[in-house]
């Protein structure tokens, strides 16, 4: 009897052996894998059923940072793409509101459970969004002596009513006509400076540079 136990315990003892070295290592590294783990993820703030008629005229739209807490193999995965903070604006009037925002407006990986969400509160202005022409006045160098004209002259801009209403025009980006003798054709683009404005339908703006002659030549 002794011998056949130590016929079955010595033979390929080595292979054994090893067999419960990777069988160890094995059942460890998975341990690991399990064992839980946080991190802290930046992500945007989707807001939805923003009502037609409105604009938010916050200057700065803040993110949230999530704590999430799970299995250290998916925490080691997880990225910004994989989670979405949203905040239903649904019937908002124009003016300020604050909206909160907790755990249960993350949609998060299943396995992966949020602890914290900061801010838990965003404040927002709303205002009534606003479309306008203005004329478009090019940034023009070297021109001292010329005769400048805008194709189209003016652009269709839209925007929260209290900043569509601040802008006196728009402008294009610059354009230098030091090297014009008598007359010069310029594409650009237009813009406007305040980024909570946007231009409509932009189209490439043709800037023409006449020169004109000094008195007595």
């Amino acid at each position: 009897m002794i011998h056949l136990v130590k016929h079955y315990v010595l033979h390929n003892f080595w292979l054994k052996v090893l067999s419960l070295l990777l069988a160890t290592g094995l059942w460890y590294a998975i341990a690991r894998d399990q064992q839980p783990a946080e991190v802290a993820i930046r992500v945007p703030i989707e807001f939805r059923h923003v009502p037609e008629n409105l604009e938010i005229s916050s200057e700065t739209i803040p993110e949230a940072q999530v704590r999430l807490r799970g299995p250290e193999r998916l925490i080691r995965q997880v990225r910004s793409t994989d989670l979405r903070a949203e905040i239903d604006v649904a019937g908002a009037p124009p003016g300020e509101r604050t909206f909160n925002l907790s755990a249960d407006q993350i949609h998060q990986p299943r396995e992966l459970s949020v602890q914290q969400v900061l801010p838990s509160q965003i404040h927002l202005v709303f205002d009534t969004r606003a479309t306008r022409e203005v004329e478009i006045h090019p940034l023009v160098v070297g021109a001292e002596n010329a005769k400048i004209e805008v194709d189209p002259p003016k652009i269709l801009i839209s925007g929260p009513k209290r900043n569509v209403d601040r802008v006196d025009a728009a402008t294009t980006d610059r354009i230098d006509a030091s090297g014009t003798r008598t007359r010069a054709t310029f594409g650009t683009a237009v813009y406007v400076s305040d980024p909570l404005v946007q231009v409509l339908q932009p189209t490439s703006i043709r800037v023409i540079v006449t020169m004109e002659k000094a008195e007595g030549k």
